[in-house]
């Protein structure tokens, strides 16, 4: 599609030089001199109707494009909520009648699953949303959201400790898109940490602070650690993306973000909600 599409501009935009030029020559020695100016505003009152024309021929088949991926999209969501809802509540009717331990263990991984697949559900909305310049922000009070987090993530990660000192926070701001920070900062902690299976987490005075008791981080690499597609360590799974998207995030709404690093004694990384 987009190809061809290419390809016919390209066409209009050689042809359509080829014979503003060659008529502008033409017209130019044929005319008396007096009217060369009148010439000139013709031929780029034609430029000007050219390129909207080439404008018009870009942007409509890009937006017709986006406009369907976007329906697609909300079908989509649309759909996936039924089957999630199926799962989780026909899970929670099997738990009540089971008491074999080894069943209910796997009836537990069915509902993180279920968790899992309900999270992207909630990110993908969000995306939908973002994209469309949909309001996103909401009010919330920061502690049940850590809290929240902690619980989600403490399905996938079970053999850490999570620490948690928290005190309640009203703010408002854009709900999934802070989760998906607090997610990262968390993910990295534990990805960091292998040997040391603790996170500890407080809120306090309007700041939020994650510490991990990993490998830390070198000076000179933290000067690069938010720098988009860095990884300090390649064997390590991702794409570098995480923490440069919570800084984008950070950076976006007025949240100061600050990180404290000793090789060998973890990191700390501070999230700053006093100037929101």
């Amino acid at each position: 599609m987009f190809y061809n599409l290419r390809r016919y501009i390209f066409l209009y935009y050689f042809i359509t030089v080829l014979i503003f030029g060659g008529g502008f020559w033409y017209a130019k020695d044929s005319a008396r001199f007096v009217d060369i100016y009148i010439l000139v505003i013709v031929f780029l009152i034609l430029i000007v109707i050219s390129g909207i024309v080439i404008s018009k021929l870009s942007i409509e088949p890009l937006e017709e494009y986006i406009t369907n991926l976007e329906e697609l999209s909300r079908d989509t969501l649309h759909e996936l909520n039924l089957p999630i809802s199926t799962i989780r509540t026909n899970v929670d009717m099997i738990e009540k009648k089971l008491t074999d331990e080894k069943s209910l263990k796997r009836l537990e991984r069915i509902k993180t699953a279920c968790d899992m697949l309900t999270q992207r559900y909630n990110e993908l909305d969000y995306m939908i949303k973002k994209q469309t310049k949909r309001e996103v922000v909401e009010e919330f009070d920061l502690k049940e959201l850590v809290e929240e987090r902690v619980e989600f993530l403490r399905n996938i990660y079970y053999d850490i400790v999570f620490t948690r000192d928290l005190e309640s926070f009203v703010i408002n701001m854009d709900k999934i898109g802070l989760s998906k920070v607090i997610d990262n900062i968390i993910d990295n902690g534990v990805k960091y940490s292998q040997n040391a299976k603790k996170i500890d987490i407080t809120l306090k005075n309007k700041i939020l602070s994650i510490k991990d008791h990993g490998i830390g981080i070198d000076e000179v690499v933290l000067l690069r650690i938010f720098d988009r597609y860095y990884q300090n360590d390649d064997s390590m799974p991702g794409f570098g993306i995480g923490l440069y998207m919570v800084k984008r995030f950070c950076d976006t709404n007025r949240i100061k973000l600050n990180i404290e690093s000793k090789k060998g004694s973890g990191t700390t990384i501070f999230l700053d909600f006093k100037g929101c």
